[in-house]
């Protein structure tokens, strides 16, 4: 069994001994702790939270256990159930709410679940406001609600038509190309919450017909739901199969989306960003940012219209927080997270589907086209194991040393920029390992700085 805390939130698998893994008694004692906090944040006796959850297996469970505590300390429950993560983002700023909570282990398999926690901006929390919630948490100095003070548990069913109007509402959305277009599109949404949202909001950007794979939201995911093209075998046959103009892959609380060409080939979720942005920017200048760990073409893209990009450390907040720094026009991840601000600050893959079919409608061209039109880059991961004694902060001070004649940032762990590519090398939250990403035109150039890397930490740790 595994639980694994961090300021964004408490994931695990579900079941087994309480601390261990993601028990009834550990989502009781995180939710507890989340409400105290709140009410201190929000100075307000009886708060609101809004509540969603994706579609996988314990979500029923956990929802029940979740909304229960919540109301048991005093905190009002606005219920979206079945929802996805922007939508519940999205729903904290529009219902007025004070923080909200989303049961979601993201791309993790079915076992595993989540409480991600928002602030009342919709947003993940502060690494200062995660760690006060996890401080109470073990303290467990819990006093719950008298009877007249419990909170109240609301059910609301309308925020994925509010989500859906407020993407086709965005300038840059260009429902008009895309229904001249004609597409037909193919979709799958891993039986989770974008089965429930995504034929909806195709439809009403005018794609002539939807295509759905594994869009029964029953939590029994049929592949691995990590959209990675070892994962994606199924539809990148009926991509082909059926002549889809282009498919789109959601993990299971549909903030990542990658893209499959109309040859069934991957677009690469690394591009996904890119091409957006490309669009993005086209419309609108502007500056973007990614974190350090993301492909250089969204730099070359940028800097191709005029703008400048900024390198966040790794991880959404830190990109959001990097993104209204410098009041970029847009950001994200290179795992396929668009973050766009005209409409919020969050990764949300509906926003990345309605921007990606109006670039496509109105670039003229095949989706493996417009791929080919960026610049080509190879991203290796690797990972080095060191011993539990290892000290990783010398580590990287001494391959800084060994690298100064590059260009040198250490926002996030190492990132040394070479004319050829880059390296960036950070610390595992939960191993004692160092995580290697190296990024250049060909596997061959990217290996070959891994290797290289690898072997002066050899050096260093004798």
């Amino acid at each position: 069994m595994t639980l694994i805390t961090s300021i964004s939130g408490i994931r695990g698998t579900i079941g087994g001994i309480p601390g261990e893994g993601l028990s009834p008694l550990d989502i009781v004692k995180f939710t507890s702790a989340y409400a105290i906090w709140l009410k201190k944040k929000s100075g307000k006796t009886k708060p609101k939270v809004v509540l969603g959850r994706d579609a996988r297996i314990s979500g029923p469970m956990v929802e029940q256990i979740v909304s229960g505590t919540l109301a048991g300390s005093g905190v009002d429950v606005i219920n979206l159930s079945l929802a996805t993560t922007p939508t519940v983002e999205m729903a904290v700023m529009e219902l007025g709410s004070d923080g909200g909570i989303i049961l979601t282990a993201s791309h993790n398999p079915k076992q595993w679940n989540a409480l991600k926690l928002l602030n009342s901006d919709g947003e993940f929390l502060s690494e200062a406001d995660g760690d006060m919630i996890l401080a109470l948490a073990r303290k467990e100095e819990f006093e719950y609600s008298e009877v007249d003070a419990l909170g109240n548990i609301f059910a609301e069913t309308g925020m994925n038509d509010y989500h859906i109007q407020k993407v086709l509402d965005l300038p840059l959305v260009d429902i008009s190309a895309i229904r001249a277009a004609g597409f037909r599109v193919a979709i799958d949404c891993v039986n989770s919450v974008g089965g429930t949202i995504l034929p909806a909001l195709l439809k009403k950007l005018g794609v002539m017909e939807v295509i759905e794979l594994y869009c029964e939201p029953n939590g029994e995911f049929p592949h691995n739901p990590e959209p990675l093209p070892e994962n994606l075998t199924a539809i990148s046959k009926l991509v082909k199969e059926k002549s889809a103009d282009v498919g789109f892959v959601v993990d299971p609380d549909v903030d990542r989306l990658a893209i499959i060409n109309e040859d069934g080939t991957m677009f690469g979720e690394e591009y996904t960003l890119v091409a957006v942005a490309d669009y993005v920017l086209s419309k609108t200048p502007g500056d973007t940012c990614s974190n350090l760990s993301s492909s250089r073409a969204l730099k070359d893209i940028t800097e191709k219209h005029g703008g400048s990009y900024f390198a966040s450390a790794v991880g959404e907040v830190n990109v959001v927080h990097t993104m209204k720094q410098h009041k970029c026009v847009i950001g994200g991840e290179g795992n396929g997270g668009i973050i766009y601000p005209e409409i919020h600050y969050g990764r949300d893959a509906l926003v990345g589907i309605a921007l990606f079919l109006s670039h496509l409608a109105t670039s003229g061209i095949k989706c493996s086209e417009l791929r080919k039109s960026y610049p080509v880059y190879q991203i290796i991961k690797n990972k080095v194991s060191l011993s539990a004694d290892s000290n990783i902060t010398e580590i990287l001070s001494a391959l800084e040393l060994v690298f100064a004649d590059e260009q040198i940032n250490r926002t996030d762990g190492l990132k040394i920029d070479f004319k050829h590519g880059w390296l960036h090398l950070r610390r595992s939250n939960t191993e004692p390992i160092i995580r290697i990403y190296a990024e250049a035109v060909t596997q061959a150039e990217a290996a070959a700085m891994i290797e290289e890397v690898m072997k002066h930490i050899s050096e260093i740790k004798k």
